[in-house]
């Protein structure tokens, strides 16, 4: 008799948003609070992991939305995401800090937030106080969490690097 495989590392937090919508709803009941964040993690670096571990602990649980592949492009161009969005939901989920990641391809995230009304949402202090999730969060009767970037560690930084690099 074959062996059962186990799932690829971390699908299993991986969930459709009709399933995660479901999941919220019972870590809900069982008086746990979410928290959300949202990007495309492009190149996932260590500016990443301590953004994500610093949301995690505004609350219980982890949500993170991920923009998809066309939501990438539409919001940074035709030469972004560099790493496919299955591959990138796969690292943000092996990440420990990181209860559930689900995709989104609306241009930005209000809808989802809408949706799961997140208790805290967390996000880059670049974007402010009134930035666009704030109104959805808010009267969800949620709260915004801000983060001040991690100077020299982005995605954009580390492509501006490669792009340099010799040609092999």
């Amino acid at each position: 008799m074959p062996r059962k495989t186990n799932p690829e590392p971390g699908v299993r937090k991986i969930l459709p948003r009709n399933r995660l919508l479901a999941r919220v709803r019972q870590l809900r009941r069982e008086g746990r609070s979410i928290v959300t964040t949202n990007g495309s993690f492009d190149l996932l670096h260590a500016g990443h992991v301590r953004y994500l571990e610093e949301a995690r602990r505004q609350g219980d649980i982890l949500v993170v939305g991920l923009n998809t592949d066309a939501s990438v492009r539409r919001n940074k161009g035709p030469n972004r995401p560099i790493v496919p969005q299955a591959f990138r939901a796969q690292m943000l989920a092996a990440l420990t800090c990181v209860d559930y990641v689900t995709l989104f391809d609306e241009k930005d995230p209000r809808r989802l937030l809408g949706l799961i009304r997140p208790d805290v949402h967390v996000n880059g202090a670049e974007y402010g106080k009134n930035c666009i999730e704030s109104g959805v969060v808010r009267k969800a009767g949620g709260r915004l969490h801000l983060i001040p970037k991690f100077h020299g560690l982005s995605t954009s930084r580390l492509l501006r690097k490669i792009r340099s690099l010799p040609k092999i």
